[in-house]
């Protein structure tokens, strides 16, 4: 893989604002009476190769926008089996410039919005003004740093905001109006609701108290609003796909990796997202 700064740092500037990516695809999703399947996937495992396979395989299974894991050494918020994803995805060395090569081979043949989702220690490490500079160059459309609230965001979100990358904020069922205000006035791009206390793949969410959740946000912003954490099943998409303007999917994808790891995962990935993408997506009608 080339590093980035002699390849995808040096390339002309997409043709529309990264962030416009995202606006166009869910403007399409409202017009269609549907919300969007946003699948998960780990940058680097098993590896980078596999990756961008994997990514080709998100899209055509029916990916609206996909969440591109950066792999961190402490993922807090992970459970166990996204925690194993990101210690094997180290241990082949994924690091940040070549996560953003592969964006670019993906962004050849893809209008799919990406947005890198992870921890502020590779994002800082990278640095704020080089990683907007890059991420755009590559075809970036938004970055989720799910340890970075907005009160700490402004070390980087100035220089996402300039290149036009989308900064995506989370709201929790802890979340109150006064947090909610918080995050909503510096949230871009979208809203990403965590559907249940504790790390990633732990439960099945509620979705009558997300609901409940969703509606409220809805009053306080026009951004889309998507639910993750906990969905694991078409069933679970299906009923999230309800009431969120996109599902997401992480736990349950990363998990097919690591059972498969072998010749047939991104079949056996591609399949199964197929499935989530067909549930959510014949979840309403027009």
């Amino acid at each position: 893989m080339r590093p980035v700064e002699r390849d995808v740092a040096t390339r002309a500037a997409p043709s529309s604002a990264a962030v416009d990516r995202i606006a166009t695809t869910f403007a399409r999703l409202r017009a269609g009476n549907r919300a969007g399947f946003v699948p998960f996937i780990m940058a680097g495992d098993p590896d980078l190769d596999v990756t961008l396979d994997l990514l080709r395989a998100a899209a055509a299974a029916g990916a609206d926008l996909i969440e591109l894991g950066v792999p961190f050494s402490d993922p807090m918020a992970d459970g166990p089996v996204n925690q194993r994803s990101a210690e094997r995805a180290l241990a082949g060395g994924t690091a940040m410039p070549a996560i953003l090569e592969v964006v670019a081979r993906f962004r050849a043949t893809s209008e799919v919005p990406i947005i890198l989702f992870g921890y502020a220690n590779p994002f800082v490490q990278y640095g704020p003004e080089r990683l907007a500079r890059d991420a755009r160059a590559s075809g970036v459309d938004g970055l989720l740093c799910i340890d970075m609230p907005p009160e700490e965001a402004d070390e980087v979100q100035p220089a996402l905001d300039a290149a036009g990358i989308a900064m995506v904020f989370l709201l929790a069922p802890t979340s109150d109006a006064a947090r909610r205000a918080r995050v909503l006035a510096r949230a871009r791009g979208f809203v990403y609701y965590v559907s249940i206390t504790g790390v990633t793949g732990a439960a099945a969410p509620d979705v009558a108290e997300v609901g409940t959740m969703v509606r409220m946000v809805r009053h306080e912003t026009a951004l889309p609003v998507g639910v993750g954490f906990g969905i694991r099943t078409p069933e679970h998409a299906a009923a999230t796909a309800r009431i969120a303007d996109a599902v997401v999917v992480g736990s349950a994808v990363m998990q097919l990796v690591e059972t498969h790891g072998g010749d047939d995962v991104v079949a056996a990935v591609g399949a199964f997202l197929g499935r989530m993408a067909e549930a959510v997506h014949g979840a309403r009608h027009a």
